[in-house]
């Protein structure tokens, strides 16, 4: 397992979130989902957060991110759902219409640490994405 170093520290965070639009709406595809995928990796690389896996959903998205120690959780997801937000606005304006000004995530978020099971996570957040495209609940 690798561990990363901060100044004198050696750190492994790695967490599932998941996430969703405001009323839970099924708005993620086509270019919107595209856009969506790009704006959470750039937010992602510009707080130096690994993305292990990840998945874009029509009604929800999940990720296994290494996040590093100097940031907590919550800080940093208010940081992404708040930025992506910004920026899915900007390049799509009719989503600012539908309702909520300026609100495109929902309120809240799931995490958990990953810990021994990382493979079984990462798979399960592949399979979201397959599951997804038919209609099917795991």
């Amino acid at each position: 397992m690798d561990k990363d170093t901060l100044a004198h520290t050696k750190w492994n965070c790695i967490y599932h979130v998941v996430f969703i639009p405001k009323y839970r709406r099924k708005s993620m595809y086509g270019e919107i989902k595209k856009d969506i995928r790009e704006i959470l990796r750039k937010l992602c690389e510009y707080k130096g957060v690994e993305i292990l896996e990840g998945a874009v959903c029509s009604n929800h998205i999940h990720m296994c991110l290494k996040i590093p120690p100097k940031f907590s959780v919550s800080e940093f997801m208010g940081f992404l759902k708040g930025k992506s937000a910004l920026m899915i606005f900007d390049r799509h304006p009719e989503y600012k219409t539908r309702g909520s000004s300026r609100h495109f995530w929902a309120r809240g978020y799931y995490v958990d640490t990953v810990g021994c099971n990382e493979e079984q996570i990462r798979r399960y957040i592949k399979d979201q994405e397959e599951s997804d495209k038919f209609g099917r609940i795991m």
